[in-house]
């Protein structure tokens, strides 16, 4: 197999599945993660006390919400250009020369060959990778949740 053939069925062959699997996986990671987040700062503002009118409030009891985040679209784009050439050469130079002098006869031969195959392959490669990020309001029933909670006496 030429090297020319070699080159292209590796290029083909690019593993573009397990790129957006793994875009797909790690999206999901990091929606978990912003989740996870918005919950511990629900429970931060829940327990973070605030003295007003000579009561203690926390910050949800005041109307404080955690944002949640939400990933609305994400984009992977791969840019691959490549050009690749083969070649081969092959020369073949022949030469006679011929004299007579005084009833000599002189014969000279000559026989050059050349043969030459060149390989040349170049390629440029980009990519990228995007991802939209929104805020969202928290679940309402995560809110009527940390109401409820917020509105229980403390001890």
């Amino acid at each position: 197999m030429s090297e020319t053939a070699e080159v292209t069925r590796s290029l083909v062959s690019a593993p573009l599945p397990q790129i957006i699997e793994k875009l797909g996986l790690s999206i999901a990671q990091a929606q978990a993660a912003l989740d996870a987040n918005s919950v511990q700062i629900a429970q931060a503002m829940a327990e973070t006390e605030v003295e007003l009118a000579g009561k203690q409030h926390n910050l949800i009891s005041l109307g404080f919400l955690p944002t949640f985040y939400a990933f609305t679209e994400a984009t992977v784009e791969a840019k691959l250009s490549f050009s690749m050439s083969e070649s081969t050469e092959v020369g073949v130079k022949v030469g006679v020369k011929a004299k007579v002098n005084y009833g000599v006869v002189m014969v000279a031969a000559s026989v050059d060959v050349s043969y030459a195959r060149k390989f040349s392959v170049s390629a440029e490669g980009a990519s990228s990778i995007a991802a939209r990020l929104v805020s969202l309001p928290a679940p309402d029933a995560f809110i009527e949740l940390l109401r409820r909670q917020a509105d229980k006496p403390v001890p």
